[in-house]
C-alpha cells in the first residue's frame, strides 16, 4: 500500500471495512512497534524510587518461572503461607504513568518462550465479543503467557468476563501478567489500583503477585495542555503535502463509520496509514460513540499514527458528564493520547 517515493496517497477511513480472520486478529496480539527493542536489560530503574529496581527483579524472576517468597512489606505480595515458598501464575504491575510498567510487560512477553499473547484489556474484551466466550477460550487455551496492558475495572461485565476467561486459562497452565494505572491528574482517585484490581478479580486474586512501582513520568508529559488544531485550509494543505498514506475524513463520518466496524477490527482500520486528518471535531454526548472513539485512539496510538484536526481540540471531545462518570479513566487516557498524537504531527 506504500506509494512511490515523493508521492501522496489520500484515502478515507470511512472507505475501509476490514475483514480479518481470527488468525489475523491474533497476529496483532503483540506489543506495539515502539516496544520492539525493549528488554529486561535495557529497563533503567530510577535510583530515587527503589520500587523500580524491585519490580525489575520480580519480573526477571517471574520470567524464568521463579518461585516467590510470601508477602513482605517491600513487595506487598499476597499473604504469608505456612508452606514457605509459593508459586503463583500471575504478576501484576501497579503504578502511575511513565514508570516503565509497559516496558517491563513487553520485555517479559519477549523473554517468554512458547505461544504468547500481548494486548490491552480493551483488545481482549473486543476479541471475546467478536468470537464469543467459548471460542475465545479455545483459541487462547494452551498459551504460555497472556500479557494484559492497562487492565481496566470500570465495566463490571467486562471485568467478570476477563476474570472468568483468565481463570480457565490458568487452570490449563497459562501464566498471566497485567498492568494498570491511574492518571496522575485524577485527583481523589488514588495513585494505585492494586486493591481494586484484586477485589474485582476475586476468583483470581490469590494467583497474582502485585508489584507497586513508584516514580515520576519519565516522558514528562504535559497533561494541562490541549491537542493541537488547524484550520480546515491548513488541514487540507497538510493532507495534500504529506509524503505517505493519509486518511482524510469528517469527524461525524468517522464516528458514524466506527459503529459499522467491530472494535476487534479497528487495528485493520488504521493499518498502513501514516497520518489521519479529521475535519470538524466537536464535543460528543453519546457514550457508545465516545467509547468507540477511545478504542480507535488506542489503535492509532499503538501504531504511532499522527493526527491533524480542525474544530474543537480532540482532548475536549468528551463532555463533562462523561468525564465525571464511570469511564473517566478511559477518557482521560484517550485525551492524553490525542494530545500526544496531534503534537507528533506538529513536531
Amino acid at each position: 500500500m506504500t506509494p512511490p517515493a515523493g508521492s501522496n496517497s489520500i484515502m478515507q477511513l470511512t472507505s475501509r471495512q476490514p475483514q480479518m480472520s481470527v488468525a489475523d486478529m491474533l497476529e496483532h496480539f503483540r506489543p506495539p512497534a515502539q516496544f520492539d527493542h525493549v528488554s529486561l536489560d535495557n529497563y533503567v530503574p530510577d535510583d530515587n524510587f527503589p520500587s523500580q529496581q524491585q519490580a525489575l527483579d520480580a519480573v526477571r524472576e517471574f520470567a524464568v518461572g521463579g518461585t516467590f517468597r510470601p508477602a513482605t512489606k517491600r513487595f506487598g505480595w499476597g499473604k504469608t503461607s505456612d508452606k514457605g515458598l509459593v508459586a503463583r501464575p500471575g504478576i501484576y504491575l501497579d503504578g502511575g504513568f511513565g514508570v516503565g510498567k509497559t516496558h517491563l510487560l513487553a520485555a517479559l512477553w519477549r523473554a517468554t518462550p512458547g505461544r504468547t499473547y500481548y494486548g490491552t484489556f480493551i483488545e481482549y474484551t473486543a476479541l471475546v465479543g467478536a468470537l464469543g466466550y467459548r471460542n475465545a477460550v479455545e483459541h487462547f487455551r494452551g498459551a504460555d503467557l497472556i500479557a494484559i496492558d492497562e487492565f481496566e475495572l470500570d465495566d463490571p461485565g467486562d471485568t467478570m468476563v476477563m476474570s472468568k476467561l483468565l481463570g480457565e486459562l490458568v487452570a490449563s497452565g497459562t501464566r498471566l501478567a497485567a498492568t494498570s494505572n491511574t492518571p496522575p491528574n485524577a485527583l481523589g482517585e488514588g495513585r494505585f489500583a492494586a486493591e481494586d484490581f484484586l477485589r474485582e478479580i476475586t476468583a483470581l486474586s490469590d494467583k497474582f503477585h502485585t508489584v507497586r512501582i513508584e516514580g515520576e513520568d519519565y516522558r514528562k508529559r504535559d497533561f494541562d495542555g490541549h491537542a493541537h488544531t488547524a484550520s480546515d485550509e491548513q488541514l487540507e494543505n497538510i493532507a495534500a503535502s504529506h509524503p505517505g498514506i493519509v486518511a482524510l475524513d469528517a469527524f461525524d463520518d468517522i464516528i458514524a463509520h466506527l459503529a459499522t466496524v467491530h472494535p476487534s477490527r479497528f487495528v485493520g482500520l488504521v493499518e498502513g496509514i501514516d497520518l489521519v486528518c479529521i475535519r470538524g471535531v466537536h464535543v460528543i454526548h453519546d457514550q457508545a460513540q465516545a467509547l468507540r472513539l477511545v478504542a480507535l485512539v488506542d489503535r492509532l496510538y499503538d501504531q504511532q499514527v499522527a493526527i491533524v484536526s480542525s474544530g474543537v481540540p480532540l482532548d475536549q471531545v468528551f463532555d463533562d458528564t462523561m468525564l465525571a462518570g464511570g469511564y473517566r479513566k478511559k477518557y482521560l487516557r484517550a485525551a492524553s493520547r490525542m494530545i500526544a498524537l496531534t503534537r507528533m504531527a506538529n513536531a
